[in-house]
């Protein structure tokens, strides 16, 4: 029976790289001269650190830009409120991967609802579509594609 799975991924080296690329920019731009300004990535978060409120607008401009130019998909981006500590300013901007419960249901839900012959199950953070035609499958597909569920949707594992 063929099927396929639906996940929610980012590939980090690729975060990694934008960071790295950002860090340089943020480093070479003549607003940001001596003001000590930097992106730390952590597991899943990007902390921006610099003097104020504004320049961390600018220097979030900046991630987005070469998240963007490298691949990877800003709806799996979450920016948490700056904080303005002193002379100092965060922000941290959480990287999520996997489909939590809501999400799938949601998803579930979705597929359900389209009335075509298939079956959905959520399988820890992914959720294994599987119907008798190909076709079917690729509807579904093409329904999650269309529809707005908050993260960035993959389709892997594709079995015939």
């Amino acid at each position: 029976m063929p099927s396929f799975d639906v996940v929610s991924e980012v590939d980090m080296h690729e975060v990694t790289n934008a960071v790295d690329q950002a860090n340089r920019e943020v480093q070479t731009r003549f607003d940001f001269k001596g003001t000590g300004s930097r992106f730390d990535r952590d597991d899943a978060s990007v902390t921006l650190i610099t003097e104020s409120d504004f320049q961390l607008k600018q220097m979030l401009d900046v991630l987005r830009g070469k998240l963007s130019k490298r691949g990877v998909d800003l709806q799996a981006l979450e920016a948490k409120p700056p904080e303005l500590a002193g002379k100092e300013a965060h922000q941290s901007v959480l990287i999520h991967q996997g489909i939590d419960k809501d999400i799938g249901r949601k998803l579930v839900k979705s597929i359900k609802d389209s009335k075509l012959k298939v079956q959905a199950q959520i399988q820890g953070d992914q959720v294994r579509v599987s119907g008798k035609k190909r076709d079917d499958l690729q509807s579904v597909m093409s329904h999650l594609k269309a529809g707005e569920f908050g993260v960035p949707l993959q389709f892997v594992n594709f079995r015939d």
